[in-house]
């Protein structure tokens, strides 16, 4: 289990996948308004990177017609929230609510006596 997300980790390691992936979370896009999304890339090198998420399991394609379809399949991503983000959410949501509730009353409900001006 611990090698199945590499190749995934891999692929949104690069800037340029990402920007595809976030083009892609706006719809599905014909291969050819992929290219042109990227006029500082050549076809290969879009083609190149494309090929890298879809290997991932981030893009998924249809034929229609002449044209490829690519859409976004954001299971993998999901894969990795799952393993490694939703572990801490508890944790990192309790922190937040409890810094919340300090800043609104000032820290006084979790000041510890030794840390109250007047017991120094």
């Amino acid at each position: 289990m611990a090698n199945d997300l590499d190749p995934v980790w891999k692929a949104l390691a690069d800037p340029t996948r990402r920007a595809i992936l976030d083009l892609l979370h706006k719809g599905p896009r014909m291969t050819t308004e992929i290219v042109e999304a990227f006029p500082h890339l050549t076809r290969f090198g879009v083609m190149k990177h494309m090929d890298v998420l879809r290997n991932a399991g981030l893009i998924l394609t249809r034929e229609e017609g002449r044209q490829r379809v690519n859409s976004l399949n954001a299971v993998p991503i999901r894969q990795i929230y799952e393993r490694w983000v939703s572990r801490y959410q508890e944790f990192w949501a309790d922190s937040l609510l409890r810094l919340k509730d300090d800043l609104q009353t000032g820290g006084a409900s979790r000041r510890h006596r030794s840390d109250r001006p007047e017991d120094k």
